[in-house]
């Protein structure tokens, strides 16, 4: 898989596929990786059909590691939508794209909603599959930022490089905090991360917690934003205390353009995951012929 610098971090993505563009948001916090969509790595609905390779004979798929998860690399500075978004936008530029239907699950829901707040004309649709949101959502990111944060101040950041590797991620293992990743991929980050004040490190994890896991509505978008965003939305609710049916009916609500699949897990699977995007493509491309 090929890697491009991307404000100054290298990010591992890959272009796959035919058709219109199809920038992919992968679900699993800060296991946000090109494995969740294949078979192997997948969960759910998207492991069932090899989301990746069952996408990329329909559209041009444009998936990556997001910064600070799996091979690519990440900076310690205040996390927040801008810096994801950037990113992401970032990334559709290199494939040479000017719009594409923009697909997040769970928290790449979050990235696909910051998204169209900020690039609307960008987005020629989007497809919101398993959003996160709602109290035990936001309680369950502040609580895995007070574990990390705790743990540095207990046994400072030397240990958190030292535990990385057997960590691997922010979201499997919550000590080794969000930069955790590419600590234990890259040597160089590590070498920079341990040099870092506690106190100054620490103050960046709180405004980085504080901008992510800001308050019980779906995350990503403020409910005056969801309500400016009039770009046509298919939702897929999960149902679960992260992936909450909450989050996905306050989208509903709000987002002027959005309908909302009425089947619920257990009952979707890969198979009817794959038909109600490919339907919703075709709507979408009698939309923009009518127009």
């Amino acid at each position: 898989m090929p890697f491009a610098t991307i404000n100054g971090i290298r990010i591992n993505y890959l272009v796959q596929g035919s058709g219109p563009h199809l920038l992919m948001f992968a679900p699993g916090g800060w296991r946000s990786v090109i494995s969740r969509w294949t078979a192997a790595g997948g969960k759910e609905a998207f492991g069932q059909m090899d989301g990746l390779a069952a996408l990329s004979k329909h559209f041009s798929c444009i998936a990556y590691d997001r910064r600070e998860c799996g091979l690519s690399g990440g900076r310690v500075e205040t996390l927040n939508w801008d810096l994801y978004v950037k990113e992401a936008k970032a990334l559709l530029d290199l494939a040479g794209a000017k719009q594409a239907v923009v697909l997040g699950s769970c928290m790449g829901a979050s990235l696909a909603l910051a998204f169209a707040v900020r690039h609307p004309s960008a987005c020629r649709g989007l497809i919101l599959h398993w959003p996160v949101g709602g109290h035990l959502w936001m309680k369950k990111g502040r609580e895995f930022f007070r574990r990390h944060m705790d743990f540095v101040r207990a046994n400072g950041l030397d240990a958190v490089i030292e535990r990385a590797p057997r960590g691997e991620n922010f979201w499997l293992d919550p000590e080794i905090g969000p930069w955790g990743s590419p600590a234990a991929v890259y040597p160089e980050f590590a070498a920079e991360l341990v040099k870092r004040k506690p106190g100054e490190y620490l103050k960046i994890c709180a405004r980085s917690r504080d901008a992510i896991f800001n308050d019980t509505m779906p995350s990503g978008a403020s409910g005056d934003e969801l309500m400016r965003i009039r770009i046509p939305a298919l939702i897929m609710s999960g149902a679960d205390s992260r992936h909450t049916r909450s989050a996905a009916w306050a989208l509903a609500e709000l987002m002027p353009q959005a309908e909302l699949w009425d089947v619920f897990p257990p009952h979707q699977n890969g198979p009817n995951t794959l038909e109600q995007i490919l339907q919703f493509k075709s709507r979408l491309g009698t939309s923009a012929r009518a127009a």
